[in-house]
């Protein structure tokens, strides 16, 4: 029983990974850095082609191609990454990364939704969650990992135990001789 609880709150710890995100971020302007880009303005699509660089605060996306859809009723944008693979990460406010990467990483900006699929993994402090695909709800803390279902293809979860974390912030003291 003990072990289950331990197991539940290292869990909690992972996926609540932006609990202590940069609030500033979502906020911020997005930039978009690209090779090159074509706009199809009748279906309100911009294709970026890379490498590709997305930017928002401390929000980095990289790709080999972004597609940038605005809704009919400008209520709001998403942005689709693809690459082998295509990566996120973002700074937390304590300076420790989150990483994310996947063939596909589908960044909704009204609902701060971020879906990963196909070869799916999110990351942070050494702990990670792996499967087909993930869907993060950055503004309600939700995350949903499924696997194809096929096969051996499994979710899979790892999480570091609580001295993982204290070992790698502790840095050797030099000593003077």
């Amino acid at each position: 029983m003990k072990y289950n609880h331990t197991l539940l709150a290292g869990l909690f710890c992972l996926l609540s990974f932006n609990t202590v995100a940069k609030v500033d971020d979502l906020e911020q302007e997005v930039k978009i850095a690209a090779a090159s880009q074509e706009a199809d303005i009748k279906n309100n699509q911009v294709i970026f082609f890379g490498p590709v660089e997305v930017t928002q605060g401390s929000i980095k996306m990289n790709a080999d191609e972004l597609r940038v859809f605005s809704k009919a009723d400008k209520s709001g944008k998403t942005l689709v990454a693809t690459g082998k693979p295509a990566t996120y990460t973002q700074t937390m406010d304590d300076g420790r990364p989150a990483t994310a990467s996947a063939k596909e990483i589908r960044y909704e900006l009204a609902t701060r939704t971020l879906t990963l699929v196909g070869d799916a993994t999110l990351e942070q402090d050494g702990s990670q969650v792996t499967g087909n695909r993930i869907k993060y709800n950055i503004s309600k803390q939700q995350l949903i990992a499924e696997s194809t279902g096929q096969g051996d293809d499994r979710v899979i979860t790892i999480i570091q135990p609580e001295t993982y974390q204290e070992d790698k912030s502790e840095t050797p003291v030099k000593q003077e001789q």
